[in-house]
């Protein structure tokens, strides 16, 4: 169990009835200009796809929860609307606090851009001021070991270099949640222990994680709770070794 500096475990993450509906195609498109006609012509026929229903979870400041649940369950749409990317068809988000999210590679970057100017742009999305960014330059091009590539388009990136950076630039200011959806699990193992051990760190500091892996072993070490969905909707929520032995032997 990682030692944690104690909190007053106020609620920093709050989910109330939420539903996130999407509409889907059932027609196969073959081009964009297809799509397009169609869509003039009112002829494509759509469904209603639930990703989750009646989602409630409170979270403390300073608990790691892992999620759980298989392809297409839901895990990377709820993290996505605690990070505000998805809006909630129905219910409401409520955070106290600032958050980093790493749930996309890429996500928050321009391709075209260097990977220095990239942290610029990057770090201005998560809040932090040019300044503060100039001062933590040297640390983040340390930590992500990218060299003489930062200064590289990041169009010329492989998924491990975008994950280094992202992750980098992410825990440099030690946010109040941290969120992580299977981005370190591209890249060299190497790297993906060298994150392992700074999620740890910041777990001690007091830093709130979701973490969402197929890594069973890794959710048992880092979490104290944890999440099972299936199918959008919340199958349990309890202590970390319990749900994961029920979930590995379902």
């Amino acid at each position: 169990m990682i030692e944690r500096k104690e909190n007053d475990m106020k609620k920093i993450i709050e989910i109330k009835d939420v539903d996130v509906v999407f509409k889907r195609t059932t027609e196969k498109i073959t081009s964009l200009k297809e799509y397009f006609i169609n869509s003039l012509k009112q002829k494509i026929k759509k469904e209603t796809f639930v990703a989750l229903k009646n989602i409630n979870i409170e979270i403390n400041s300073g608990e790691v929860v892992g999620i759980l649940g298989l392809n297409g369950a839901g895990k990377s749409t709820l993290l996505k609307v605690i990070s505000g990317i998805i809006k909630p068809t129905k219910g409401k988000v409520v955070l106290s606090g600032s958050m980093a999210p790493l749930i996309e590679l890429g996500a928050g970057f321009d391709i075209e851009l260097t990977g220095k100017e990239n942290i610029f742009l990057n770090g201005s999305l998560l809040g932090l001021s040019r300044k503060e960014l100039e001062e933590k330059m040297e640390s983040i091009v340390e930590f992500s070991e990218l060299g003489e590539f930062i200064d590289v388009p990041l169009k010329n990136y492989s998924s491990g270099m975008y994950a280094r950076l992202g992750f980098s630039i992410a825990t440099i200011y030690n946010p109040d949640i941290l969120i992580i959806d299977e981005v370190l699990s591209v890249g060299d193992f190497r790297f993906q222990e060298k994150s392992f051990n700074k999620i740890k760190e910041m777990i001690s500091s007091g830093t709130t994680v979701l973490f969402v892996s197929h890594d069973i072993d890794k959710i048992k070490m880092l979490c104290e709770k944890v999440i099972w969905l299936e199918k959008g909707e919340i199958i349990k929520i309890g202590g970390a070794e319990q749900i994961c032995d029920t979930y590995f032997t379902t």
